[in-house]
């Protein structure tokens, strides 16, 4: 189902908005991404990190209205509206969640239903168009995000089951995983820096933007430091899909190594996303959940790591 034309409801995010005259300065303090580089026509994948560099949350950020908004795991937007607050107090800005007054489709291959619904979305990744209050993203090739207001939502799906087939939501996380974009889970919460989810090779961190919650962890690590764990993706044959933050094991090392991202059912198997030490994941004997648990094999991520690309962003 991920590699044919499809549709199905992202309900497993919610949506933050800051909106406000100040939205725009306050969050560029707080957040990996430079906002700066939004545009009417043009999205960012981001994070908001503790001090320590540690992700409290990861997201895709867009303009809208009088602020921006953000989508990111359900579980993960009232804590961060809470946290975010706390700092917002001094600023002009209002941040709210506005879950309820959005819906959002995940779309594989439908350019011609989005073309349908007046939207001509490029082919860039990060892009955005927008037409009569409809707002699509491409998020990675061939696949788009579709955002409305929550009144159009019958209709909107209606004409989407007209043009494409209905999945689930496994279909499009397997999308997600084959596109290598890692997201922040209630699980694993605070557990990684940005570049363990390659978050800085998708365009989500910014090494020119200035001071932000983390940003000294996060710049050391990308400047001075070595990268000794990062994203992987792997395939596991079994049935039951693991859980975001189940351990990875490795017998050479006789210790974990890392910990499940994403997991999603594919056509003959499990595939899935995790942050594992370097070494250990290219010595390629990892084991889910125990030393002797089910073996994992490595696969090919669409990407490459290019530190040098990455710190000009």
């Amino acid at each position: 189902m991920a590699d044919s034309a499809f549709f199905c409801t992202l309900s497993h995010e919610g949506v933050l908005a800051v909106r406000g005259v100040d939205a725009g300065k306050f969050l560029q303090g707080q957040l990996t991404c430079n906002l700066n580089y939004l545009s009417d026509s043009q999205s960012s994948l981001g994070a908001r990190c503790t001090q320590k560099g540690r992700m409290q949350s990861s997201f895709r950020i867009l303009l809208e209205g009088d602020g921006v908004l953000m989508a990111m795991a359900t579980e993960l937007l009232e804590p961060q509206l809470v946290d975010l607050k706390k700092y917002a107090v001094f600023s002009k800005s209002r941040l709210t969640d506005e879950s309820a007054a959005w819906v959002r489709f995940g779309l594989q291959d439908a350019a011609n239903a989005l073309t349908d619904l007046g939207l001509e979305l490029p082919a860039e990744t990060d892009s955005v168009v927008r037409h009569d209050s409809l707002i699509a993203i491409r998020v990675s090739p061939g696949r788009a995000e579709l955002w409305a207001p929550a009144e159009q939502a019958p209709v909107l799906q209606t004409r989407l089951r007209a043009a494409l087939a209905e999945a689930d939501l496994n279909a499009w996380l397997l999308g997600q995983i084959r596109a290598g974009i890692g997201q922040v889970m209630p699980a694993t919460r605070e557990l990684f820096i940005p570049q363990m989810l390659n978050l800085q090779a998708v365009g989500g961190v910014s090494f020119k933007k200035g001071c932000y919650t983390g940003q000294e962890i996060v710049a050391r690590m990308q400047y001075l430091g070595k990268l000794k764990r990062r994203l992987y993706r792997l395939q596991l044959d079994a049935s039951q899909l693991p859980e975001p933050g189940t351990e990875l094991f490795s017998p050479v090392h006789g210790s974990s190594i890392g910990e499940v991202v994403i997991a999603a059912q594919a056509e003959r198997n499990i595939e899935l996303l995790a942050v594992l030490q370097a070494e250990a994941a290219e010595e390629g004997n990892v084991h889910l959940g125990t030393l002797e648990g089910p073996v994992l094999q490595l696969l090919d991520l669409p990407y490459e790591l290019d530190r040098d690309r990455e710190i000009q962003r």
